[in-house]
């Protein structure tokens, strides 16, 4: 059943009490609700908005479990669909860890990851990893999977309402049905947005495939500020045809020096490189305002990433490479350029200003064409009036599964059993 507010917080332990102290923060009722699941050996989706500190609910009771009873090898494995989010969430989990004094080793494993690293947590994996589902399929492709797994006390997937229903949830799946039969006693654990059809997250995330197994048990954060989003009026034309915006570029460069750090999200990577290309050209003033997307360098992305979680520059250029999960407190404007291709992308993306549950986010969207004013004024009425859209999750592809069959076939089981045919 959902879990209301005001929380009952004697299930933290007085570390962990004292550092919510020490943070003026209070624990939240979907927080503890979660300790609760994971005491309880459940299963567990917690679905809140932006802001409510729904990553931290995911790993609080890890952490909790270790500071009590602190052990070697991997306990907890973070699951992100973005590298720049698990990233983000490696930063963020630092400070926590660094002022209680946990002894908890935690470290990310994506396709940025070096190759001398990948070896070593090959050898010496750390409690809690960070990784993608891509990676997550090579890991269990490894000869030494069933020893690195083998312990593992729970999963965490981050904003699973962008997994479920795509090849990439149907393998990662699959991946989670291999790691359970490796770690019998191992929780799933499921953190999404609001989303439209939480019954079919809920099956997604259980390990029978059902919404009725009362396996899972679904924890609802409790609402937060209503945004306030507006259309820009452009003193200019407004064309009739065209999707760069460009001629709206001399009023969003406006609202970049009226505020203090702005996301400028665009729809597709060429978008991105124009956009950006036209704000420098602007940028009399020399703010400070970077790109990121997905064909960048990684350590182009890097840079820019820990240049905006340290507050040095004015706004970043985008395209859905940063529109989950990132937790930039010193945003406090997005801008979405283009239409935004449905309600539930739009809030998404309008979570990543302010990212605190009891402050209004602020975001403007800049129509590229007349037409497309019609599809923002249809996404305002949609988020005025939380109409989500999607569709639930479809069967899985069978090129997936069979995607899935030969990384299983390059690990140990497959040696296993050729061993025992001779």
């Amino acid at each position: 059943m959902p879990v209301a507010d005001p929380a009952d917080s004697s299930l933290l332990p007085p570390l962990f009490l004292g550092w919510f102290a020490q943070q003026g923060w209070c624990p939240h009722a979907h927080q503890v609700a979660m300790l609760e699941a994971a005491r309880a050996g459940a299963h567990a989706l917690l679905i809140a908005p932006t802001g409510g500190g729904k990553t931290l609910s995911g790993f609080l009771p890890s952490l909790v479990e270790l500071s009590e009873r602190p052990r070697e090898g991997l306990h907890t494995l973070y699951i992100s669909p973005l590298k720049a989010l698990a990233v983000d969430i490696h930063r963020n989990l630092e400070r926590p860890l660094a002022q209680m004094r946990l002894p908890i080793r935690h470290e990310t494993r994506t396709g940025d990851t070096p190759a001398a690293k990948r070896e070593r947590q090959r050898r010496h994996p750390p409690q809690i990893l960070m990784t993608t589902p891509e990676s997550l399929a090579l890991m269990l492709s490894y000869s030494e999977a069933s020893r690195v797994f083998s312990g593992l006390r729970a999963v965490v997937v981050d904003e699973l309402h962008a997994l479920a229903g795509t090849k990439r949830g149907d393998l990662l799946a699959l991946g989670l049905a291999r790691l359970s039969a490796l770690a019998p006693g191992m929780r799933r654990v499921g953190l999404s947005a609001t989303v439209a059809h939480p019954e079919a997250l809920a099956a997604w995330l259980s390990p029978t495939g059902r919404s009725d197994a009362g396996d899972v048990r679904l924890v609802t954060g409790r609402s937060g500020a209503p945004a306030r989003i507006r259309i820009l009026e452009t003193a200019g034309r407004l064309p009739w045809a065209g999707h760069m915006a460009i001629h709206a570029l001399a009023e969003v460069y406006e609202l970049i020096r009226r505020h203090g750090t702005t996301i400028v999200f665009v729809n597709t990577r060429a978008q991105a490189e124009i956009v950006f290309q036209e704000l420098w050209r602007r940028n009399d003033d020399a703010l400070p305002i970077a790109l990121h997307h997905g064909s960048l360098a990684a350590e182009q992305r890097r840079k820019v990433e820990a240049a905006m979680a340290e507050g040095r520059l004015r706004a970043v250029v985008a395209t859905s490479s940063l529109d989950l999960g990132i937790d930039w407190a010193s945003v406090d404007l997005v801008i979405q350029v283009g239409a935004p291709k449905g309600v539930s992308r739009l809030l998404q993306r309008i979570g990543r200003a302010n990212h605190r549950l009891d402050s209004p986010s602020e975001a403007v969207l800049v129509p590229a064409n007349r037409f497309e004013v019609l599809e923002c004024r249809a996404a305002l009425d949609g988020v005025r009036e939380m109409t989500l859209d999607g569709d639930p999750p479809p069967p899985g592809g069978l090129d997936v599964l069979a995607q899935h069959v030969l990384g299983t076939a390059c690990s140990e089981l497959y040696e296993e059993l050729a061993s025992m045919a001779h």
